[in-house]
């Protein structure tokens, strides 16, 4: 079993990227059995489709890699590395260009969600992300990966390409590329903003009290969860009765979260107290789990060597696994290499 996923490397993370994606993969990572392989990248290729600034991308790549580490990826039993450093990644992208069909990538939601009514004033990039996706994949022979809702049709696509690239290229007895299969992750915890409970915890909101990032200190999380947005009603003993509550299920929702408990568990703990009591123990629950990532993350920071040496060690060896499979695809295509 080899997985393989991707993430894009923006920086301020915050409580929802962990629960809602950065734990999924530590536990995956965890799970592995004997044999098997994580492989985990930044996608800094990807990246480049939208407009950028090429200083907060390096610097976002880098607060990536180290929150990921500090929340708990290892190095040294996973793959860790930024795409930029592995170029097999592009090579293989324009090679499965051939095979992906333009119909094929009209179809694709998010690209006319991102696109919207201006496709003519998008780039090339964006129209053709979804095939250097195809590639994070099927150049490492994944069998396995990830996804959520938002990114089930991009798996097919990939599957898509490569059955036919491997129809059209190679014998039924010698395939060039895996189809890879989904895994749906344990259910990802949905965080809302600590002002909005309709909205999304984000980075791009304006307020810092809308959002826990994961290097607030105690006083900053106390201070923010004090402050969230509530309602003047208790909470109830059942989840049915936090229906038209939004602000109450989002802090209900991380306390579950943080503590591997149902929503019904936690009611069933306290149900009937009021918000004044609910959220010092929130915070405290906070504090205690996000102390050491905070901490490690901090250190992290500061130590820019430790981390290209991470990176970098990590392309390596994604450079050494993928490499037979891009060697496989242009042979397959009859293409000379020196």
């Amino acid at each position: 079993m080899r997985v393989v996923s991707g993430i894009q490397p923006t920086g301020n993370l915050h409580l929802g990227n962990y629960l809602g994606a950065i734990r999924n993969w530590v536990r995956m990572q965890d799970d592995m059995a004997q044999g098997s392989q994580c492989l985990f990248f930044l996608a800094d290729l990807h990246a480049i489709s939208m407009p950028h600034d090429p200083a907060e991308l390096r610097k976002g790549t880098l607060e990536m890699a180290a929150a990921l580490v500090a929340c708990g990826i290892d190095p040294q039993r996973s793959v860790l590395f930024n795409q930029a450093q592995v170029p097999a990644h592009a090579e293989l992208q324009w090679l499965l260009s051939g095979t992906a069909r333009m119909g094929w990538l009209n179809r694709m939601t998010q690209w006319k969600d991102k696109a919207g009514k201006n496709r003519e004033g998008q780039s090339v990039a964006l129209f053709g992300y979804p095939v250097l996706q195809a590639a994070d994949v099927l150049l490492y022979q994944a069998t396995h990966v990830p996804v959520g809702e938002d990114q089930k049709q991009h798996l097919e696509l990939a599957r898509d390409i490569a059955q036919k690239f491997n129809n059209d290229f190679a014998s039924e007895s010698t395939p060039v590329f895996t189809l890879p299969d989904a895994i749906v992750p344990q259910q990802a915890a949905r965080i809302m903003s600590l002002r909005d409970g309709m909205a999304k915890m984000s980075k791009s909101d304006p307020s810092e009290m809308s959002r826990i990032n994961l290097a607030d200190d105690a006083d900053t999380i106390m201070k923010k969860v004090k402050k969230a947005k509530t309602d003047p009603e208790p909470l109830p003993s059942e989840q049915a009765g936090l229906g038209g509550r939004p602000e109450a299920l989002n802090l209900v929702t991380i306390y579950s979260a943080l503590s591997d408990s149902s929503i019904d568990q936690v009611l069933a703990d306290h149900g009937g107290q009021g918000f004044g009591s609910f959220k010092p123990a929130l915070g405290e629950l906070l504090v205690e789990t996000l102390r050491p990532i905070s901490a490690r993350f901090t250190d992290l920071m500061t130590d820019r060597e430790a981390l290209d040496a991470i990176l970098a060690r990590g392309a390596s060896q994604a450079r050494e696994i993928g490499t037979p499979t891009l060697d496989a695809a242009y042979r397959a295509l009859g293409l000379v290499r020196g």
